[in-house]
């Protein structure tokens, strides 16, 4: 009795029809370091096609080539998400490349500490990059989305809008502002079969972090720190549930963080 049981169990769990990003068309903005370019190694390695952007070329090239080892398929530009023109470039590309796009994984962000520091400026910068980007992005991913009548919309968040750190008032204010938006935003495009999710990091192993790469692996060990991979799996889990399971939110921390 107990071995039929086990069979139905096992009957069960393999029949369990996960999505496959297998064939997808993926965009990821950010996707030259860290968490995107992990994100980007992964996905494409899964066989999906990747179109991946950031700022600087030398970053880009060495995410393609690294990708490309994997034997997945990506191209790649140079763009700044704060530039309105720079994402009319990025979709004009993803129009040309994909013809249609099926997932956008908002990744690109820059780190800022409190607003005591620096000028007007320079908080205009990351809240252009950070949150507005994110808002124009999704806003050209959905009216190319709503024609298919599905899509799925990833936003990579952090859980500084849970915990506020001290002396990153700046950086809060756009990753708080991301929280609310990914859940207001699922309310409103849901009808459309286009699904939202959050992903909220804790500390992450990434260039946004002030420790060196070596205190970053140490801290890994400690199980203080998360890696870049450890994100873009919970990305892959994320969009591999059942049409019918909507993951609104993921949020991941190190072991060891307590806060």
């Amino acid at each position: 009795m107990k071995e039929a049981l086990n069979d139905k169990l096992d009957k069960h769990l393999f029949n369990y029809e996960l999505e496959s990003v297998n064939g997808k068309n993926i965009l990821i903005t950010g996707g030259t370091t860290g968490i995107g370019r992990a994100t980007a190694i992964l996905l494409a390695a899964q066989g999906a096609n990747v179109l991946i952007f950031g700022r600087h070329e030398p970053e880009l090239q060495d995410a393609i080539h690294d990708i490309q080892e994997t034997g997945g398929s990506v191209t790649g530009l140079t763009a700044d998400v704060s530039n309105p023109e720079d994402i009319q470039h990025v979709f004009e590309e993803v129009d040309s490349q994909f013809g249609k796009l099926d997932i956008l994984i908002n990744n690109a962000a820059l780190g800022y500490h409190s607003v005591m520091k620096g000028e007007y400026n320079d908080w205009k910068y990351i809240v252009e990059t950070n949150l507005l980007g994110y808002m124009a992005m999704a806003h050209e991913s959905i009216k190319r989305m709503k024609t298919q009548r599905q899509g799925h919309i990833v936003n990579v968040g952090s859980m500084s809008a849970e915990v506020y750190e001290t002396n990153s008032s700046v950086y809060v204010a756009t990753k708080s502002g991301i929280q609310g938006f990914s859940i207001s935003l699922r309310k409103e495009v849901n009808k459309f079969g286009i699904k939202v999710s959050l992903i909220e990091p804790g500390l992450v192993g990434t260039d946004m972090q002030d420790e060196t790469p070596a205190e970053q692996r140490k801290m890994e060990r400690d199980l203080e720190m998360l890696k870049a991979e450890d994100i873009a799996a919970s990305i892959l889990y994320t969009l591999t549930q059942p049409k019918r399971c909507d993951v609104i939110m993921v949020q991941i921390r190190p072991h060891a963080q307590e806060i």
